[in-house]
């Protein structure tokens, strides 16, 4: 299983376009998890600029926002050929 960290705040509109793109690879068994950022002082200093940012779970790697389903898919792609 696939696992994502979508960083945001709940008033951002951009972070609901974001998770809007990340839906078709949800009900493909990716899970989402949304991290809030106001929540630590830490994660505002590192990404109060930047929202929203995705981050995989399995390496690390961080995609910051634009990006639409293909993006993803390309950013995602050895993730999804191993579970395929």
């Amino acid at each position: 299983m696939t696992l994502l960290t979508l960083y945001g705040t709940s008033a951002c509109h951009l972070c609901e376009a974001a998770l809007a793109e990340l839906a078709p690879l949800q009900a493909g068994g990716v899970q989402v998890r949304e991290q809030d950022i106001t929540e630590a002082d830490e994660l505002m200093q590192r990404y109060q600029l930047r929202i929203p940012v995705l981050r995989r779970e399995d390496t690390g790697a961080e995609l910051d926002y634009p990006f639409d389903l293909n993006r993803l898919l390309d950013w995602l792609q050895d993730v999804l050929a191993e579970e395929g």
